[in-house]
């Protein structure tokens, strides 16, 4: 499956997940190494563009497309969201939980959970640590420009 993931020009080659360990995130507290990726191009711009005063235009993004089995991504059940809140900004526990349980137990590589900024999209979580993280590869890096009028 391709996967896509929206980066700044200096993380656009860190597959580390240092950047979610630093700051946590919907799907991981701090201190757990979780890549965050989609399952499109403009799921993965709009995860970016959500986080960018609206007045901002970012520059120096590069969108990278990353290939995984398919056969190595497992997909969290969506009912368990049911009657949660799970879309809040900041993130609630639970899917913090959710997603360091998943982490922790290393039973998968990667986990498709649903995306709080689209309906009906997916977002891919990768875990750095697992031991098939080898059978990633990194298909093509190029340069992305966003369009002015998403900022405006």
């Amino acid at each position: 499956m391709k996967l896509y993931r929206l980066s700044k020009e200096k993380y656009k080659d860190d597959l580390s997940g240092k950047g979610a360990e630093r700051y946590g995130g919907r799907w991981n507290t701090k201190g757990m190494r979780m890549v965050y990726t989609s399952d499109s191009r403009a799921l993965a711009k709009l995860e970016v563009a959500v986080h960018v005063s609206l007045n901002r235009l970012p520059r120096n993004y590069y969108m990278v497309t990353i290939n995984i089995p398919d056969r190595l991504i497992s997909t969290y059940e969506s009912s368990m969201l049911k009657g949660k809140n799970w879309k809040n900004n900041p993130p609630i526990k639970f899917t913090q939980s959710e997603g360091d349980g998943f982490l922790r137990n290393k039973e998968g590589l990667a986990l498709r959970v649903p995306s709080a900024v689209v309906q009906g999209d997916y977002n891919i979580l990768i875990n750095p640590e697992h031991p098939d993280i080898k059978k990633t590869s990194v298909l093509q890096v190029e340069k992305f420009d966003f369009d002015i009028r998403l900022f405006k």
